[in-house]
């Protein structure tokens, strides 16, 4: 319970609402500090959701490595909900996506191991939390949780598959790796997976070290 607390004050303590008719944002003090539009405070569940999935939409696709309109609605409103409904995994797990993409990792973890604290039962914090290692090489920590998103429901969902394929090929481990980007290919047929199975596939015939260009971080915690 005392874990739960603190992941909550984490969580509030990046953001400082002001409900004002002009979203916006900024960079105070090393926060980001956002600003929840009127109007929105006057709309019900189901439209906040659906505003809220729009502008996640956009913001999650058109990226640019840069806070824009888009990033900025989207936190707005899924903070709202999270304010809202604390106990939904969906928001936080969304909340930690969006500060992934802005390179907020403190935070990006902070709300996936919320939502986990909330309800380990879901595959999806644990996918994303796998993502987020995953793109900054900690092989190890990703291919946990991506093992875990597995268990929790995400047999068959390709890019759980692929990953556990891609880390257990990175980390040598060639018939782990051969297993599930088979389950993948059923999932996702293309030339580049079967390519990359044709590769894997002659590396374990030949005891050779697969990916042996990629760096691996052995240390890590």
């Amino acid at each position: 319970m005392n874990y739960m607390r603190q992941l909550i004050k984490l969580l509030l303590a990046i953001s400082i609402i002001y409900v004002t008719a002009v979203p916006a944002h900024a960079a105070v003090e090393g926060r980001l500090e956002y600003h929840i539009p009127l109007d929105y405070t006057k709309l019900s569940q189901e439209e906040l959701d659906t505003k809220a999935g729009f502008y996640y939409n956009l913001a999650t696709k058109n990226y640019s490595g840069k806070l824009n309109d888009d990033m900025t609605t989207a936190l707005n409103l899924y903070m709202m909900l999270h304010r809202k409904n604390p106990q939904n995994t969906f928001y936080s797990t969304r909340l930690g996506t969006l500060y992934d993409l802005l390179g907020q990792d403190k935070y990006a973890r902070g709300c996936f191991e919320m939502a986990l604290g909330v309800d380990s039962s879901k595959p999806e914090p644990y996918f994303r939390l796998g993502e987020f290692y995953y793109k900054r090489m900690l092989y190890k920590k990703a291919l946990k949780n991506y093992k875990e998103a597995y268990k929790h429901g995400y047999t068959e969902h390709y890019e759980t598959l692929y990953k556990l394929g891609d880390i257990y090929a990175k980390l040598g481990d060639t018939e782990a790796a051969i297993k599930y980007l088979r389950l993948a290919a059923q999932k996702n047929p293309n030339a580049e997976l079967d390519n990359k199975l044709q590769r894997i596939n002659a590396a374990n015939a030949t005891n050779r070290e697969y990916y042996s260009d990629t760096r691996i971080r052995l240390i890590e915690k």
